[in-house]
């Protein structure tokens, strides 16, 4: 259910940067100016060539002041999201829509059959419904003002089906990891985040909560919608931290998909 084309780069090493905002001048300063590839040192663990996908539409957009509710289609199942415009938190992104898509017309190669996933930043929660109607063990995290509403989407969209019971918690990125989620009992096959990267100040201690959590064998997917510098800089902060792949583009949503894993020493 994707739509592909040829990918766009060639079997090369490289960083395409959309530098195409006036948010995002700086880009020029970080990156070759003359095709916004990335000429850091870090570019050996940024590899692969991206297929470039389209966001199908299997949604139908619908108007309210207020609450909004969004049907989805994936996997077999039809999901109904409440949104919210209360917090950005409680608003379906791109990015969820992109990595939706993937994991669903991607499942040999990510199988979460039984695995454990942990959502940072999981807002609606269509993300971790999807995980969830893939057979995945989901553990959905955002901050306390989003988990009411992302409680109710989640139970509201699985409560009936033959599924691992999916859990909602509190977290702040990187505050009280360790007690909350300690390393001797918490361990998650794959992080998931989408949207999570935008213009707010909480950008290290969301790049320290993925290394918390990315232990060996940890696979961190994330889907993001590119538009201001700070987040190709989050970007090459991610690529120096760990291993990193570029999966898939979605050019008409702007949004990339990327894969990383922990460097093993």
């Amino acid at each position: 259910m994707i739509s592909a084309q040829q990918p766009l780069f060639p079997n090369k090493i490289q960083r395409v940067m959309d530098c195409q905002t006036e948010e995002e001048e700086t880009c020029e300063e970080q990156y070759d100016s003359e095709n916004c590839t990335c000429s850091s040192k870090s570019a050996e663990s940024y590899s692969g060539a991206p297929v470039t996908l389209k966001i199908l539409e299997n949604w139908v957009p619908r108007v309210s002041p207020y609450f909004d509710k969004e049907h989805y289609t994936y996997a077999g199942h039809r999901i109904i999201i409440q949104e919210s415009i209360e917090y950005l938190g409680a608003v379906v992104w791109p990015g969820a829509l992109a990595l939706s898509q993937y994991l669903e017309s991607n499942q040999e190669q990510f199988n979460l059959k039984d695995k454990k996933v942990l959502e940072i930043g999981a807002g609606t929660g269509l993300v971790s419904i999807v995980a969830c109607i893939l057979g995945a063990y989901v553990t959905a995290t955002d901050l306390p003002e989003v988990l009411e509403n992302l409680s109710y989407n989640i139970s509201r969209n699985t409560r009936n089906m033959n599924t691992h019971k999916p859990e909602v918690r509190k977290l702040v990125w990187g505050e009280g990891l360790s007690e909350d989620f300690p390393v001797s009992t918490y361990h998650y096959d794959f992080i998931l985040a989408t949207d999570v990267v935008y213009h707010h100040t909480a950008l290290d201690p969301l790049l320290a909560t993925m290394e918390y959590f990315c232990k060996p064998g940890t696979v961190l997917l994330w889907a993001n919608k590119f538009r201001f510098s700070t987040d190709y800089e989050f970007l090459e902060k991610l690529c120096n931290m760990f291993n990193t792949t570029i999966l898939a583009e979605f050019p008409e949503a702007n949004v990339k998909l990327f894969k990383a894993t922990v460097r093993e020493n």
